[in-house]
């Protein structure tokens, strides 16, 4: 009897649903897992010619299982290598079989510096460019780049502060940095050679003979810079000498192999006004060495590595990867996927930008399964089997009749 072999096809389907749906539970807490759904169509004979419209089919199959890339609930994590995906794509990942896509945004650095996923594979990002941008038609490991950052050595800086208008040359000369009676203001900051050795560094400020003048002194770790450098101002209490304010202390050599250093700082805004001295601000360009401090990931999956000194490098931009078609890319398990010729060839690109979606750092995309929902399937899937196995008892009791007939 056909029903044997309708009701055996029904009974393998709701199998395969039941097989579909126990996955999809079992991943229910697997991060960047897409669930998958069961679907079926009719089976009818197509070897022979009939005319009649009324043909009993012969039973079902499973048609495809569909993957579904809905997006997941995003969740905050402590980690800034923790990665989520908001909107379409795919994280690239190579290993030695080639690239794989994944939504599992679980990175972590390994011993080598490189960012890889939980089961090893490399996070791929187009490398920064010299110029600034990123090489979009190259790819490479990320590599978080432990080394320290290189220093600066102190060129150049400005001082901003305000001297007395009311103040009187020194009774005491010639200037001495340890005497304060053969100057009236001082003030002090920190530069750096090129080794990214520290040193103090103490401005002093003499009012001269000559109304609306004034002497500026720069000493280095102790040391005196140059000579005297000359500020006047105007009667209104601006800068009116040198041009532009700038004033150049050179010829300091730091001890221990650094280059000498030569210091330029711009006082333009500096002013004479009233009877009190304030500094207002002084800055200048150098910095020390640095120690990678944290790896930080903007929306656009920029990945720039800051360090202790106050500097930050950009080491790359994550590349994304979309398809036209994903639910033709093939699971490779461990939440990775691979190109097909039903996937359509990958396309490449950044987030935020069109058909891709954006990055969240420090968080992390749930699998999209609803629970629910599939415990609603688990039901569906029972009552077919068991209906399926109805039919075949059934069927059997029938066919025992016949049997029973002749007899």
């Amino acid at each position: 009897m056909a029903s044997f072999s309708i009701a055996l096809s029904g009974l393998t389907a709701a199998s395969s649903d039941l097989d579909v749906t126990a996955n999809n539970v079992a991943n229910a807490n697997t991060i960047g897992f897409k669930g998958s759904r069961a679907e079926f169509a009719d089976v009818y004979a197509s070897g022979a010619v009939n005319l009649n419209t009324s043909v009993v089919g012969e039973g079902v199959r499973l048609a495809t299982t569909a993957q579904q890339f809905t997006q997941g609930n995003i969740t905050t994590t402590s980690s800034n290598l923790d990665l989520a995906i908001s909107g379409d794509g795919f994280f690239t990942l190579k290993d030695s079989s080639g690239y794989v896509y994944s939504r599992n945004g679980q990175f972590q650095e390994n011993s080598s510096g490189n960012v890889i996923s939980s089961t090893g594979q490399a996070l791929q990002v187009y490398p920064p460019l010299v110029n600034g941008g990123f090489n979009t038609g190259t790819l490479t490991d990320l590599n978080l780049q432990t080394a320290q950052s290189a220093p600066l050595a102190t060129s150049s800086g400005s001082v901003i502060l305000n001297l007395p208008a009311n103040s009187t040359a020194p009774a005491v000369t010639p200037f001495d940095p340890t005497n304060s009676q053969t100057y009236n203001q001082s003030t002090s900051t920190t530069v750096y050679d090129s080794l990214g050795n520290a040193y103090p560094a103490t401005f002093y400020f003499a009012q001269t003979a000559t109304p609306n003048q004034w002497n500026a002194y720069l000493t280095v770790n102790g040391t005196q810079v140059g000579t005297a450098q000359t500020l006047t101002f105007s009667p209104t209490g601006a800068v009116s000498a040198p041009a532009g304010g700038a004033l150049s202390f050179n010829g300091y050599t730091p001890p221990g192999g650094a280059n000498p250093m030569n210091l330029t700082f711009n006082f333009a805004n500096t002013t004479q006004y009233g009877a009190q001295f304030g500094v207002t601000s002084i800055t200048q360009n150098g910095y020390a060495t640095g120690q990678l401090s944290t790896v930080s990931i903007d929306t656009a999956g920029v990945v720039s590595a800051v360090y202790t000194n106050g500097r930050s490098t950009q080491l790359g931009q994550l590349a994304m990867a979309n398809f036209p078609n994903p639910q033709g890319l093939k699971q490779l398990g461990d939440t990775n996927w691979s190109e097909t010729f039903t996937s359509g060839n990958v396309v490449q690109g950044t987030a935020g930008s069109a058909g891709f979606g954006t990055i969240q750092s420090g968080a992390l995309e749930a699998s999209n399964v609803d629970l629910t929902t599939q415990l609603v399937n688990m039901i569906t899937a029972q009552r077919a089997f068991q209906a399926n196995a109805q039919v075949i008892t059934t069927a059997n009791q029938l066919s025992q009749t016949v049997i029973n007939i002749g007899h």
